[in-house]
């Protein structure tokens, strides 16, 4: 299979003859839909593995357990190593596929969140982070040893309150930082506003490069790039809930030009802003 580096043009779910797949439905352990989980598993993953969902329902973890693969974040292709959590939020394209001669194997969670669900994991949230995967990877085969075995009902139950609260504390946005906190608060009711890097990093009163530090170590990505998260939220939510113009749009959410903003969702979602709000 040829390295993905373009946007995937449909949904799809390729495994291929020599990925192995652990996956535990919702539809069949009741203690999953408590927390709106649809689905988890741990996929050991080999070319040509490959999954695209254009629209996903709801969040979406994944978590690199050995080796390597690449994921779609942040609208560009992206290397998945081991030791790192990567989450993307709901109806916000999330692709991802196994390289070839190179081994795969995470965990991974997705969730079913309807549109007026705060979802788990939100523009907010950080896009990847380095993380314990031997305490994770201890939590999906306990859940897993538990299900294929005894499958005692409290002791799943157990395993999936363990789950879901590693997951929600990965998902919490700037989770050791209160200069962050406070700072992306503001920038969020805001989000109009011309914010830089240099009026950002004044905010929250440091200097700019030991800003841009703190966010790549908070959050997985630069203070634009999370930014630039934030304004497609908050596009993604007035294109789909007013009758606003594009170019009504493009203002609230801090962009003076149209086409500009276009382009920009253009690159974060894999569409215009048009085609979003008809498919909404």
């Amino acid at each position: 299979m040829a390295m993905q580096t373009t946007w995937p043009s449909s949904d799809s779910s390729v495994d291929g003859p020599r990925t192995v797949r652990w996956v535990l439905e919702a539809a069949d352990c009741k203690a999953l839909a408590i927390h709106r989980m649809a689905r988890l598993g741990i996929d050991d993953a080999v070319a040509p593995y490959e999954r695209v969902r254009l629209q996903p329902k709801g969040s979406f973890i994944l978590i690199c357990v050995e080796g390597s693969g690449r994921m779609l974040l942040d609208g560009r292709w992206q290397t998945v190593g081991r030791g790192m959590a990567c989450m993307a939020p709901p109806r916000v394209p999330n692709a991802f596929h196994a390289l070839p001669g190179k081994s795969w194997k995470f965990l991974w969670l997705r969730y079913d969140e309807p549109a007026f669900v705060a979802p788990l994991v939100s523009a907010s949230s950080p896009v990847k982070l380095k993380v314990d995967t031997k305490h994770l990877q201890r939590l999906w085969e306990g859940l897993k040893h538990e299900w294929e075995t005894t499958r005692d009902a409290r002791a799943v139950h157990h395993w999936v309150e363990l789950i879901q609260h590693h997951a929600r504390r990965l998902a919490e946005p700037w989770r050791r930082d209160e200069r962050l906190r406070s700072l992306w608060e503001k920038v969020q009711k805001t989000i109009e506003h011309d914010w830089s890097v240099a009026s950002l990093a004044h905010e929250a009163h440091v200097s700019e490069e030991h800003f841009r530090r703190l966010c790549w170590r908070e959050l997985g990505r630069s203070p634009i790039a999370h930014l630039t998260s934030l304004r497609m939220q908050a596009a993604q939510d007035l294109l789909a809930n007013t009758q606003d113009k594009l170019e009504v749009v493009a203002t609230l959410v801090g962009y003076g030009n149209p086409t500009a903003f276009a382009r920009a969702f253009r690159r974060w979602t894999g569409c215009f802003p048009s085609d979003y709000r008809a498919r909404s």
